[in-house]
């Protein structure tokens, strides 16, 4: 755990591996040079939304400030849900070399040593990022939320924005929840007080419609390596609370809104997709280890049933339980489709509108749907053709794929040292994955994953197990137990 300069240790396991799996942690010469030589965005006489009680909330550490919102209590209806998202093609423009890299990578990388951004930080956390006190060109997504959470009317436009306050996760949550203390900016401001907590209220109409359609709600609990002083120091364990709910119901309507903004103009888009699970027999079978009863076939509300029961009988056990079905469910992935034509569903969120827009400093897919709105709005010829996106919409999930093992191998990486000197110890744990190719398990406390190597016959995911810790090696990623 003391072992010296384990951040370089991790850095250069994230850059190997990123190489490996044909993610470039760098920009080419050509792209710095183009960074160097760009000049101010143009303002093009877009609305003017600056005095309106624009906020973001994100992680402590974020810098990378991809949308702002504000909510509209106009009298002339249900009250409007504006969301801002930065403009970054206004700099980062289709067939440059910025560009480029994006596509390459589609997606930032973000590891406990560093983080690789999709775009520079020049631009990512300057230049393209909706900063506190700084006037922005956005895209905005104009929602009217009525009291059951249903979204009446809807439009997408540009105007200029201007960020009032940046607030955290963890600081609204507490504040909301009377847990913690007020944030200075709501403390200093009455009106951004009021904002937030209508922010609030609306955020949970939005929570409760979706969940009557069906979504499925998830205990969505991360781990986080504490990397201070070159030493891995701790394993923090990142949970939901109230505010990140908040904006990811927000979210998950601005995308929804997107989607059916291009698909009424007959525009064909990039959708983010879950399918229907193939491993539903196994979720199945697990519901029935916990006394539940689902249908042999695949039914969202049904399962939703099941873990609202669990969630409220045992939820110690939930995030076991969560993992489980998440893992069993299957990734999410992209999908190009024709506007009018066959709708692909996505199985947890119970939606067959849903398309990824809200970020599109560190999405690549984002930037695409940005662009795509942009040539709607100035009624100009689709940036991407059908054949283009689909081979788009294939490479992005390929490397969303691809980030995803880098920050996984990272995180392993991190855990091994954190744990190398507790070999010999035992923990429970949960299987999180069983196949030919091996058992894993992810440990209660500290919730680490690692691989089943002795004892793992007759294991499925979900089901729970006493292991002890063997070996670990960070350069690897290896973290191997023994089942007791």
């Amino acid at each position: 755990m003391s072992t010296p300069n384990q951040e370089s240790v991790l850095e250069e396991i994230a850059r190997r591996e990123m190489i490996a799996r044909g993610l470039e942690p760098e920009l080419s010469p050509q792209a710095r040079a183009e960074l160097a030589r760009l000049g101010n965005p143009p303002a093009d006489g877009v609305p003017d939304l600056r005095s309106l009680e624009w906020s973001s909330i994100d992680n402590d550490e974020s810098r990378d400030l991809d949308q702002l919102e504000v909510c509209v209590d106009d009298g002339k209806g249900p009250p409007r849900v504006l969301i801002a998202i930065a403009d970054v093609d206004i700099l980062v423009r289709q067939g440059s070399a910025l560009d480029a890299h994006a596509r390459t990578n589609t997606t930032s990388v973000y590891t406990p040593a560093r983080i690789f951004p999709m775009l520079p930080e020049e631009l990512s956390t300057d230049r393209t990022s909706l900063n506190p006190d700084t006037d922005r060109i956005a895209l905005i997504i104009d929602m009217r939320i009525t009291d059951d959470g249903a979204v009446t009317e809807s439009d997408v436009y540009r105007g200029t924005v201007r960020n009032r306050a940046k607030l955290t996760y963890d600081g609204v949550a507490a504040w909301l929840d009377g847990h913690g203390p007020t944030p200075e900016p709501i403390a200093a401001s009455k009106d951004l007080e009021a904002q937030v907590r209508l922010q609030d209220r609306i955020a949970q109409r939005l929570r409760g419609r979706r969940e009557e359609d069906g979504a499925l709600d998830f205990d969505r609990t991360e781990v986080k390596p504490i990397v201070e002083g070159s030493r891995v120091q701790s394993l923090k364990t990142v949970e939901s609370n109230r505010a990140r709910d908040l904006i990811e119901s927000f979210m998950i309507a601005a995308n929804t809104t997107t989607a059916q903004f291009l698909a009424a103009r007959g525009v064909a888009s990039i959708r983010r997709v879950v399918r229907s699970p193939e491993r539903w027999d196994r979720i199945v079978a697990l519901a029935a280890q916990y006394g539940g009863k689902l249908p042999p076939t695949p039914d969202v509300r049904a399962l939703q049933a099941f873990l609202k029961a669990r969630r409220a009988a045992s939820p110690d056990d939930f995030g076991d339980l969560s993992l489980s079905v998440i893992k069993l469910l299957g990734r999410g992935e992209y999908v190009a489709e024709q506007a009018g034509g066959p709708q692909t569903q996505h199985f947890a969120l119970a939606a067959s509108n849903y398309t990824h827009s809200t970020a599109p400093n560190r999405r690549f897919p984002d930037l695409i749907t940005q662009r795509l709105i942009k040539a709607t709005l100035q009624r100009a010829p689709s940036p991407y053709p059908l054949a283009e996106l689909t081979a788009l919409a294939e490479h992005c999930t390929r490397q969303e794929d691809a980030a995803n093992k880098v920050e996984r191998q990272v995180r392993k990486a991190a855990a091994a040292l954190y744990l190398s000197d507790q070999i010999g110890e035992r923990f429970d744990a949960v299987v999180t994955g069983a196949s030919p190719k091996g058992t894993w398990v992810r440990l209660t406390k500290p919730p680490v994953e690692g691989r089943l190597e002795r004892g793992f016959q007759g294991l499925d995911v979900g089901d729970r197990v006493r292991v002890q810790l063997l070996s670990t090696d960070a350069e690897k990623g290896f973290i191997d137990f023994g089942r007791v």
